[in-house]
């Protein structure tokens, strides 16, 4: 019989991918391979999809999901909200405190 051909093997990794080392003992920034089998397993997820959906759920968690505030109202800026706000409806505070 033949060898199999290479073209079914897997794709190599790419480039860009990183190593995961499994910890010794799980931690609050890491898990051993048993805990992340044992969630696979639990989610009927593989063990790449596990992790995947770890760093999703963490850069949801600590992301911002906006654009950086740019500083203080230019004073055209607060000119024009003062134009869109309806009359006696708002008072404006040019501080918080």
């Amino acid at each position: 019989m033949s060898a199999k051909q290479s073209s079914s093997r897997r794709k190599p990794p790419a480039a860009q991918g990183i190593l995961l080392r499994y910890r010794d003992a799980d931690t609050p920034y890491g898990v051993t391979r048993k805990t992340a089998s044992q969630l696979a397993k639990t989610l009927g997820l593989s063990e790449t999809q596990v992790i995947h959906a770890a760093l999703a759920h963490f850069a949801r968690q600590n992301l911002p999901r906006y654009e950086a505030d740019t500083g203080p109202l230019t004073p055209k800026q607060k000119e024009t909200i003062l134009e869109l706000q309806p009359a006696g409806r708002m008072s404006v505070k040019e501080s918080l405190f």
